[in-house]
């Protein structure tokens, strides 16, 4: 019994049913992970199987449908340990079906009673005989895309009004493909050289990001292990995310605002760039002290904790606290839906609505709208999001111009020259683009 209740079957039904229930999936990984000894090989299956039975919830709850007269009469861990099993069936090849419905049987019987086991017995042994339901059978074209994709219907319609069909499928089809292993190396620290000879001296593989000179993507291994992660000389980050603060322009000594800065990956990455004997310091925001403590937490692990000041404070009071024309540079690393992030956190797709992006726009809007009387004449105000939606990026940009006639937009600059919005100045990064987090970053000058 030990063994069936230890095994990564077992764990990923478990945190299947909790995720269901409400709990992050990333949180509930590293609970587990940190809880049961396991070698690499069941961490990956485990991982694998979370995110895999997520990402594909909408295709595998149709194929199940047939064969379950009555879902909403079976305990929730009986439904994703069915899940897990047609997942597992379908998507990953190395495993025999044999052994997938047997370790799914032998869970049953450990977990449930007679009953349930002979109720699992019986769906397995069904959809073996007659096969799972095609796509085809489904009549109408954005139901079957929705299902194919496990995406909602309607984030398939708002994609395709906004960028177009082919966009929209490139985009849907990219987002159930993992997640890279992506870090930022730490320049306060270290350099790209030395962080990937330390990575590959740890039996770690290691190559460039395509987009970020700062980037490197681990396809072997795990980074967050290593000394190299203990000591500050990375962090984790994703590469489109790394392409935000070198848009601001810093100088060593500038004074500068995050106003929305929680867990601080971009607030270390701004204090990097400053120099504390210079006068050089970023004032970091966020409304939660537990979110405060990370961000100092978070700079001292990457020694730059000289240059950051964690303020507990909501961005929107920034104006009545520091006064006007105070910072030299300011980051907006707004509040918003998360969409870019599908790929990395795969449940966000079943719990956001287009209202939520509506809802989301006006907060958006207070907080650039509350932080701009901060920011000296001439100086940069960078706004960014992890959404690929219009509503919470160039409409955002557009509603703020229209108000604020002393800024303006001027065009966002990478290092490796990648194109912006041919209307806007923006930089949109879609999930599809480079199979990186989508991202928006937009850069306003107060004239």
């Amino acid at each position: 019994m030990s063994e069936v209740g230890n095994s990564p079957r077992w764990l990923a039904v478990s945190a299947l049913a909790k995720i269901k229930d409400g709990a992050y999936s990333n949180l509930q990984l590293n609970q587990l992970i940190n809880q049961h000894h396991m070698d690499r090989r069941d961490i990956n299956l485990l991982t694998n199987m979370v995110y895999g039975v997520i990402q594909h919830r909408l295709t595998l709850e149709y194929w199940l449908a047939p064969f379950v007269r009555h879902p909403n009469q079976i305990d929730p861990w009986v439904h994703e340990l069915l899940l897990s099993a047609v997942y597992q069936w379908q998507y990953l090849d190395k495993i025999p079906k044999r052994a997938v419905f047997n370790e799914t049987i032998e869970i049953a019987k450990v977990k449930g009673h007679p009953g349930i086991r002979r109720f699992v017995t019986g769906v397995l042994h069904q959809m073996d005989r007659t096969g799972l339901p095609a796509f085809e059978a489904i009549t109408d074209p954005d139901e079957r895309l929705s299902v194919t994709y496990s995406m909602p219907i309607w984030l398939i319609n708002e994609l395709r009004d906004q960028l177009g069909a082919d966009k929209m499928q490139a985009i849907i089809a990219s987002l159930n493909q993992p997640a890279k292993q992506s870090l930022r190396v730490n320049t306060a620290l270290s350099t790209v050289e030395d962080v990937t000879t330390a990575l590959t001296n740890d039996d770690l593989t290691v190559e460039p990001s395509e987009i970020s000179p700062l980037g490197l993507v681990v396809t072997d291994g795990q980074a967050i292990n290593t000394e190299a992660m203990q000591y500050g000389m990375f962090t984790v980050q994703d590469e489109s995310a790394q392409l935000v603060v070198p848009t601001m322009q810093l100088n060593p000594g500038d004074q500068v605002l995050d106003a929305c800065a929680a867990p601080g990956g971009k607030t270390t990455q701004i204090a990097a760039e400053l120099d504390a004997d210079q006068g050089g310091q970023v004032t970091a925001l966020d409304i939660h002290a537990p979110k405060v403590r990370l961000i100092g937490q978070n700079a001292a692990r990457m020694h730059v904790a000289d240059r950051v000041n964690a303020t507990e404070l909501d961005a929107r009071k920034a104006a009545s606290e520091f006064g006007d024309e105070r910072f030299d540079k300011v980051l907006v690393d707004a509040p918003c839906s998360g969409l870019g992030l599908i790929r990395r956190k795969p449940e966000i797709r079943y719990e956001k609505s287009l209202q939520d992006s509506l809802n989301l726009q006006r907060v958006q809007l207070s907080i650039l709208s509350a932080v701009a009387p901060t920011l000296k004449k001439g100086g940069i105000m960078t706004y960014s999001t992890c959404t690929i939606l219009q509503q919470e990026n160039q409409q955002v940009i557009q509603a703020f111009l229209a108000e604020h006639s002393d800024f303006e937009a001027v065009p966002v600059t990478t290092a490796r020259e990648l194109k912006t919005d041919r209307d806007t100045d923006s930089l949109s990064i879609y999930p599809d683009d480079y199979l990186s987090d989508g991202f928006f970053i937009a850069c306003l000058r107060k004239k």
